[in-house]
């Protein structure tokens, strides 16, 4: 007995386990030869981590600067007067 969605499926021959078993054989096949190589090589880790930090260094020295520090002071106190 095989599940498919709400309905249920009853294998009542052998002829039509056989076929369900060339069509999952032949499914498998292809998915292994579209995927090909999956994943990133050491070299792509490093590029991307490279410029993970890049992007992090970034956003610290925006985040740091005089007029956002201004913006976020501002704006948590409008909140806080809000809230109040």
């Amino acid at each position: 007995m095989l599940g498919q969605g709400r309905g249920t499926i009853w294998l009542r021959s052998a002829s039509r386990v056989d076929a369900l078993r060339a069509w999952a054989a032949r499914r498998c096949a292809l998915m292994v030869t579209v995927r090909g190589d999956r994943g990133m090589s050491t070299a792509e880790y490093a590029v991307g981590t490279i410029a993970a930090c890049a992007f992090a260094g970034l956003l610290f020295k925006v985040v740091t600067s005089g007029e956002v520090q201004e913006l976020l002071v501002g704006l948590i106190d409008r909140a806080l007067k809000v809230a109040e």
